[in-house]
């Protein structure tokens, strides 16, 4: 299985310090960000990994080089503009293969999340060893977390291991930024053309396309210098 690390982000409310570092190469507990992802990927056995970058992107290459440091193999997705989400991943496609791979948010911090977990998260047989029709089977698993404080109405529903685009109320759920996907699920979007990954996802979890569950381990989405600062309180 490959990985793609999404890194192309400006940063804009972590301003002033993405002025001059791109957000994945902040610091938390004294490693950046990106570098927890490779470490937690590399553990798992996950050593190929794709990188998109735009703002300053030069820098992450400079600092994790070609991943042989970390016991891991980088590739880079350079964009002129950043793409979004699922327009980075099109662009990207060529060098993530046709198996499925795991996505990964590069302003995260999840410091437990075990990688060894999402491998057979999209299995192409059912429980009778028979393949799933392609307009049933799961296109996608996403991992969701309880809602944090910021953002108290979530994202998706969740019932029986099934993504909804609503819940009920008191069970709905935040996506983590980690996620299992099938090359054929960005077919639609071209190479260059900006999309964010969340329009595709609406699209299949209507169709009862979109799987997940639940991650309850150590997560923050890292997106205003307080909760960076947060991280990096003594403890």
């Amino acid at each position: 299985m490959k990985a793609m690390i999404f890194a192309a982000g400006r940063g804009e409310r972590m301003r002033p310090l993405t002025d001059t570092i791109p957000k994945p190469l902040l610091k938390v507990r004294g490693r950046p960000l990106i570098v927890w992802h490779i470490v937690n990927l590399v553990r798992a056995g996950i050593t190929d990994i794709v990188i998109n970058h735009a703002h300053l992107g030069h820098m992450i290459e400079e600092a994790l080089g070609d991943g042989g440091k970390y016991g891991a193999a980088i590739q880079y997705s350079a964009e002129s503009v950043a793409l979004e989400t699922a327009g980075g991943i099109a662009k990207a496609r060529h060098l993530l293969g046709e198996e499925p791979f795991v996505a990964i948010a590069g302003d995260v911090y999840c410091p437990h999340f075990d990688f060894e977990q999402v491998k057979n998260t999209l299995e192409d047989k059912d429980l009778w060893g028979q393949p799933y029709p392609l307009d049933k089977r799961d296109v996608a698993w996403l991992y969701l977390v309880k809602n944090p404080p910021h953002h108290p109405q979530g994202d998706f529903g969740l019932h029986s291991y099934s993504i909804s685009n609503e819940g009920d109320a008191g069970h709905t759920y935040t996506y983590s930024g980690i996620g299992v996907y099938r090359p054929e699920m960005f077919d639609s979007v071209s190479p260059g053309q900006p999309e964010k990954l969340v329009t595709l996802m609406r699209k299949y979890a209507a169709r009862g396309q979109l799987g997940g569950e639940v991650y309850r381990g150590d997560w923050t989405d890292v997106g205003t210098i307080e909760r960076l600062d947060q991280l990096n309180a003594p403890l």
